[in-house]
């Protein structure tokens, strides 16, 4: 905490000093305020773990019964499914490489490998969608004969396999991307594999062989919605973007409104993670730095108001600093 403190006869320094004291503030503060978005993402290793498995079988049995009965679509399922492996091994290799502490390379140790692996999955998501739009429009011109009855049997048990891999990660699908990539992945597959059953059983009772690619593109399209959130969301995070959910007015009011505050400048929001934000402040004290207690209940504040649990606050006695201009990062 002293580092805030140090800041406040400073301030003509600017650049030198955030190089100075950004490992050992990030070091201090990572035990501090880490614990509160750590667990998150270790209690999904089973999950991550059971989902692969699942769907790796599904995937081969699927891929079999496709090849035995002459069923593209089943075939084209299976690819579907399998992209969704891969989408779940990228989730959870961002995950793990997130637990890994921090070095004086890498000072926020992987954290934002979990924004790399939501933003994969959603791109991977979206060539999955595109080769399955491909092979139904291809489709819908000289639709193959199906047997309907068998194509719905073995998507009703994709249903429940997609369906239950996609609950273990609901509960974490709100406060993490990366989660929400992999629980999106598996519902969009219980949707498509509901569709499937039913074009399975429609085609099996009337004989429309155009509704098996029909089906597919009307899922295509609704699954398409949630992945072009997911991506520009992950993208916004990416670019370091203030994370959604908190308000960037907000915060600098909250600052400037503290005890001793005339001006706040060089706020800097952006996520450390899926799950973490961070943030960075110049305030302006004219009356000097009032010590470690109200660093620490500034802290405490944008923690309680705003989910900000790591943050680096620069008091300075003048208004003078290189980084007061907006246009100056």
């Amino acid at each position: 905490m002293a580092h805030g403190h140090s800041h406040a006869h400073g301030h003509d320094h600017g650049p030198e000093q955030g190089h100075a004291h950004g490992p050992e503030h990030g070091h201090a503060h990572g035990h501090a305020h880490g614990h509160h978005h750590h667990p998150a993402p270790a209690n999904f290793d089973r999950a991550f773990a059971i989902g692969i498995t699942l769907n790796l079988l599904y995937v081969l049995a699927e891929a079999g019964a496709g090849l035995t009965v002459q069923s593209v679509a089943l075939l084209a399922d299976a690819g579907h499914n399998l992209s969704d492996v891969l989408g779940l091994a990228v989730a959870w290799g961002g995950a793990a490489l997130a637990r890994r502490q921090p070095s004086k390379r890498f000072t926020y140790g992987l954290k934002s490998s979990t924004i790399l692996a939501a933003l994969s999955n959603a791109l991977l998501l979206l060539v999955a969608l595109g080769a399955i739009v491909l092979e139904a429009a291809q489709r819908l011109a000289n639709p193959p004969p199906v047997p309907g009855l068998t194509v719905a049997a073995v998507a009703a048990v994709g249903i429940l396999v997609n369906a239950f891999t996609a609950w273990l990660f609901a509960r974490g699908r709100r406060a993490d991307v990366n989660i929400r990539g992999a629980y999106l992945h598996m519902a969009a597959d219980a949707v498509v594999s509901a569709g499937v059953v039913a074009a399975g059983v429609v085609i099996w009772a009337t004989g429309w062989r155009w509704l098996d690619p029909a089906v597919s593109l009307v899922l295509a399209a609704v699954i398409v919605v949630q992945t072009v959130d997911l991506l520009r969301e992950t993208g916004e995070m990416a670019l370091a973007a203030v994370p959604r959910g908190i308000d960037f007015d907000q915060v600098e009011q909250a600052l400037a409104t503290l005890p001793g505050v005339a001006r706040v400048h060089d706020l800097h929001i952006w996520p450390m993670s899926t799950t973490e934000p961070v943030l960075t402040a110049h305030l302006v004290m004219p009356a000097g730095s009032p010590g470690d207690d109200f660093l620490r209940q500034a802290e405490a504040m944008l923690h309680a108001r705003f989910g900000i649990g790591h943050a680096t606050v620069q008091v300075e006695t003048a208004g003078d600093c290189d980084l007061a201009s907006p246009a100056v990062v």
